[in-house]
């Protein structure tokens, strides 16, 4: 072979390899930017279902934390159905009438009557240590004990000022419950504790409660946080 024809076959050869390095360059860059691509859409994709997630998630927190947390305050409907199904007639209840007795700081006028809402006020720079309990009226039938099921009628106060939070006598009918599903100091006051005897029925009393046997350092609807409690209870039966 000649030269001339080797030098053109070498040339030939040449620009044949930078051809083919060149369609092997492209080919890489193609696959490079289809990979950058495939990648930058999941990321994109990833990125999405972390903020729907988060979206999400804090959607339900608002919306569980919306919803009334079962309250252990005393409340008929609560328990009623683990410790017995009466129904009550419901009726218009006045104020009691007669004399007032204060013990305390607490004042409850009509504290006799037990046909009637006792009136209820109080005042006190007093923060409570223990349960304390005053009777009212002293029962003379059947002793409650910490579990036992009860009907009764109550007015709740705060110990601080006297704004009343709750009372079945507005309801228009006792409430019926168990002892063992509401506040640990309306569990004591009734159904009885070291220093504290059992209210028996037919009885009303008094009943303080330091925020430690109510609610603790929790608010709860219209009970601020740390709040001693006062409860007038009227034991009108124990159902178990």
């Amino acid at each position: 072979m000649s030269t001339n024809k080797q030098r053109r076959e070498s040339e030939r050869l040449r620009l044949q390899r930078q051809l083919e390095q060149r369609r092997q360059k492209e080919i890489a860059r193609r696959r490079f930017t289809m990979i950058a691509s495939i990648v930058g859409a999941l990321v994109l994709v990833a990125a999405v279902v972390v903020v729907v997630v988060v979206a999400t998630s804090g959607s339900d927190k608002k919306k569980t934390a919306s919803k009334p947390t079962p309250s252990t305050a005393p409340s008929p409907s609560a328990t009623a159905a683990a410790c017995g199904s009466q129904q009550f007639p419901t009726k218009k209840y006045g104020a009691a009438k007669g004399a007032a007795v204060t013990f305390d700081g607490v004042t409850v006028k009509g504290a006799a009557d037990l046909t009637g809402k006792p009136v209820v006020t109080s005042k006190s720079t007093v923060t409570p240590k223990k349960i304390e309990y005053k009777d009212l009226v002293v029962g003379k039938g059947a002793a409650a004990s910490p579990t036992s099921c009860v009907n009764v009628q109550y007015d709740g106060v705060l110990y601080k000022n006297g704004t009343e939070f709750d009372s079945s006598w507005k309801g228009g009918k006792p409430a019926q419950f168990s002892l063992t599903g509401v506040v640990p100091g309306f569990t004591q006051g009734i159904g009885g504790t070291t220093g504290v005897p059992p209210m028996k029925v037919g009885g009303r009393r008094i009943i303080i409660m330091p925020a430690a046997l109510g609610y603790g350092s929790k608010a709860n609807g219209p009970i601020p946080a740390n709040s001693a409690l006062v409860f007038v209870v009227d034991l009108q039966k124990v159902v178990s």
